[in-house]
């Protein structure tokens, strides 16, 4: 009698550390374009949709998250949830002027090692408008992370590609893989952001050429929710276009991709759909 429910306790709780083991090898890493605090926007602007961005956030229960287009005030509204810390610069003056692309971490799963920003330019290292950009200058944040759950290192990198600049779009490109090579140095790497691109341009077949994997194309489970990820606060939007992206290098597996479409009362949280996936460590 004692020994079966010796050997019972035993399944059990090897079971419960199985469970365990597969929650820690999994990842939930999402990117979101907030749209910029614009006043003009109306029943659309900042602080009638700041809850609805901070519900969804939690509620799926993000690891890491990259944003697009934030203000220093979105950051300081997105700080109010504390299992969160953030990395970023303003794109303005690499400090708290203009947009970000700051990225998001859970502190209880994520330890950030390194992080740093350059400029989507011919002179990363400084604020500048780059190629054929025409109104605003382009920034990519980075941070080299920890996986506290396995002690796994890996880089992230976020940037928002130039909305007019079609030699701008493709060479943001270019440069995010050279940059990403230069600083990885071999770890695992993810590549996300508003890329202001179609599947079909170069911009995008830049990444995908040499090696980047698009996670929309390679989740092992079929993609969720809508194609596109634009919906410019349009409630009947078709959502047909596809500019936001998740791009992972070797050492992921890509469990799950979903375009999500929270809302209320007929109302997105942003302009954009936010982009999620679910990852799983190679063993």
């Amino acid at each position: 009698m004692y020994n079966k429910c010796f050997i019972a306790l035993f399944l059990f709780i090897g079971f419960q550390e199985m469970v365990v083991a597969q929650k820690s090898n999994k990842l939930i890493v999402a990117t979101y374009n907030l749209r910029y605090n614009n006043p003009q926007d109306g029943i659309n602007a900042w602080p009638n949709r700041v809850n609805l961005v901070k519900g969804l956030i939690q509620f799926h229960d993000w690891d890491i998250f990259g944003t697009q287009e934030v203000l220093y005030n979105q950051i300081q509204d997105l700080e109010a949830l504390s299992e969160y810390g953030w990395v970023g610069v303003g794109r303005d003056d690499g400090k708290l002027a203009g947009e970000f692309a700051a990225l998001f971490y859970k502190k209880s799963r994520i330890e950030v090692v390194q992080s740093g920003n350059f400029w989507l330019s011919t002179t990363p290292g400084e604020p500048t408008m780059g190629w054929d950009a025409k109104c605003c200058k382009r920034i990519c944040t980075w941070a080299k992370c920890k996986d506290k759950q396995n002690g796994k290192l890996f880089y992230v990198f976020n940037a928002h590609f130039d909305h007019e600049g079609v030699v701008a779009r493709l060479e943001s490109a270019k440069l995010m893989h050279q940059k990403a090579t230069e600083i990885s140095k071999g770890l695992p790497v993810i590549i996300m952001g508003d890329f202001n691109s179609l599947p079909e341009s170069d911009a995008i077949k830049i990444l995908n050429d040499v090696g980047y994997r698009d996670s929309f194309t390679h989740s092992k489970q079929a993609p969720y929710g809508p194609v596109g990820t634009f919906n410019s606060f349009n409630w009947n939007a078709e959502l047909k276009r596809r500019i936001d992206y998740i791009f992972l290098g070797k050492y992921f597996n890509i469990e799950k991709y979903g375009v999500l479409t929270d809302s209320f009362e007929k109302r997105y949280p942003s302009d954009h759909q936010p982009v999620q996936v679910v990852l799983s460590w190679l063993k």
